[in-house]
């Protein structure tokens, strides 16, 4: 499932089914989002680099990751600046800002102005979107 960084990344909705888990796609192709709680990394402290489930692509350090108390891995910001796309997300009555794998579409989670120094921002990722890459 290995992609490189950088290149658009397209596959057929029945190629997502068969590569991903139901939950997964449900997450990913279906702008789903997990339980909180439920990820086992979202309180993790290990060392390394969270992945894009759906291609592999680098996204976040754990090294940015912070415990913020929602029961989702959260962090101050991406890996760099072109590895996540921003889209407006007018679902459920409210105005948040959706991300998403800038290789792949794959629905990631939402940042949120209320995150620590030195960005402000939190990245508040479904963990099911996530693969985590130990270092």
């Amino acid at each position: 499932m290995t992609d490189t960084a950088g290149l658009k990344v397209v596959k057929t909705d029945e190629e997502w089914r068969r590569l991903l888990t139901p939950e997964q796609y449900r997450i990913t192709r279906q702008h789903g989002t997990e339980r909180a709680f439920s990820s086992p990394d979202f309180d993790s402290s290990k060392v390394g680099t969270y992945h894009c489930v759906c291609c592999d692509r680098p996204l976040y350090s754990s090294s940015a990751k912070f415990n913020s108390g929602t029961g989702w891995p959260s962090f101050t910001q991406p890996i760099d600046t072109g590895a996540v796309t921003r889209h407006r997300d007018l679902s459920y009555g409210m105005d948040r800002t959706e991300i998403r794998c800038a290789d792949c579409d794959a629905h990631l989670g939402h940042v949120f102005p209320d995150g620590p120094p030195p960005t402000g921002l939190r990245y508040c990722m479904n963990g099911v979107a996530l693969s985590f890459k130990e270092q």
